[in-house]
């Protein structure tokens, strides 16, 4: 596929739409070959769900060599494809006095332990009660870098997933700690619990991961549109309920990486509805039991190297004391 502009250019006998729409045009190559239009677009189009990909070509607003299509139209190479996409709806990222856990600040960046259950950054779905809310009120000053919806988000945890996250106040450290993550020179430590015995004590999953075509909400592992993925593994402690206790250390840093991996090992993690953990709840939380327990980087400013660790929140921990261990790992040193 050649990209050939994403400017606003108009389409042949387009209708002026009462908004200001951005426009999508790009020329089909091989890999189109065979393929339906609205499968085709959501592999193009990763951060859009296929039904609607679907709507948008029902009402119109995509159009292959000027006209208008069915999404079961079967594509090949060298045709023109437009798709005029509706500007996102501006969210307010506003100041809210909600409790956070700092756990280091200086003058360029700010560390804090994200509870389970708190969204980084607004979005459609939860435009308030994020850590940036949070953040706008207890922190003087966040890097402008990630827009006015992710000051000072480098990098994100789940919603449902707990632990240390950095975040940068100046925007030269935002640009240091951005080149660290994208080379992958951070250490990061998560502690989770997954269904079933595994019976390696260490290993490495390497397996690529790129979005799901039949749910864009998620990824799983792929090789079509995907980026390598490595995740290092230890196993902790197993128990008598069938489950095991595990330490991952990530080499690379994709979307839901140890949650996709651990699925496809046919080990998901406890608590994950999504993929495969539980669709009902033993333990009654939020989801999935997975801490991000460390993180180590080099301070983005002075060149120092940081390493900052928190424990797995209590009510993790409350369920492994339930549990019947196999073997004798003390979880107090987690």
């Amino acid at each position: 596929m050649k990209q050939v502009s994403m400017s606003e250019d108009t389409l042949k006998d387009q209708q002026k739409r009462p908004e200001d729409y951005e426009v999508l045009s790009l020329t089909t190559g091989p890999e189109a070959d065979g393929k339906r239009l609205d499968q085709f677009l959501g592999e193009v189009i990763s951060d859009m769900t296929r039904s609607r990909i679907k709507a948008l070509i029902k009402e119109g607003f995509v159009r292959v060599d000027g006209e208008i299509p069915k999404p079961s139209l079967k594509l090949k190479r060298g045709i023109s494809i437009a798709i005029e996409l509706k500007p996102p709806k501006q969210i307010n990222a506003d100041p809210e006095n909600i409790p956070i856990d700092i756990l280091y600040q200086d003058h360029d960046i700010c560390v804090v332990n994200k509870p389970q259950g708190m969204v980084v950054h607004p979005a459609a779905g939860s435009p308030d009660g994020t850590l940036v809310n949070a953040l706008l009120y207890h922190v003087k000053d966040l890097s402008g870098i990630g827009g006015e919806f992710r000051p000072g988000i480098v990098h994100r945890i789940d919603k449902d997933t707990s632990g240390v996250l950095v975040t940068a106040k100046t925007d030269i450290a935002h640009q240091g700690l951005s080149e660290l993550f994208k080379n992958h020179d951070i250490d990061r430590e998560y502690i989770a619990l997954v269904k079933g015995i595994v019976k390696e004590d260490s290993g490495t999953i390497d397996k690529p991961i790129g979005r799901d075509p039949k749910d864009r909400k998620k990824m799983t592992v792929t090789d079509k549109n995907s980026r390598n993925a490595v995740t290092h593994f230890e196993v902790l402690e197993r128990y008598k309920e069938g489950y095991t206790l595990m330490r991952f250390k990530l080499e690379t840093g994709r979307t839901h990486q140890i949650r996709v991996h651990m699925a496809k090992s046919d080990h998901p993690i406890a608590g994950d509805p999504v993929y495969g953990g539980d669709k009902k709840n033993p333990f009654n939380t939020n989801g999935q039991l997975l801490h991000a327990r460390k993180l180590g980087f080099i301070h983005p400013v002075s060149g120092e190297f940081l390493t900052f660790e928190t424990p797995v929140p209590s009510t993790f921990k409350l369920i492994l004391k339930k549990l019947h261990p196999l073997d004798s790992f003390n979880i107090d040193t987690i």
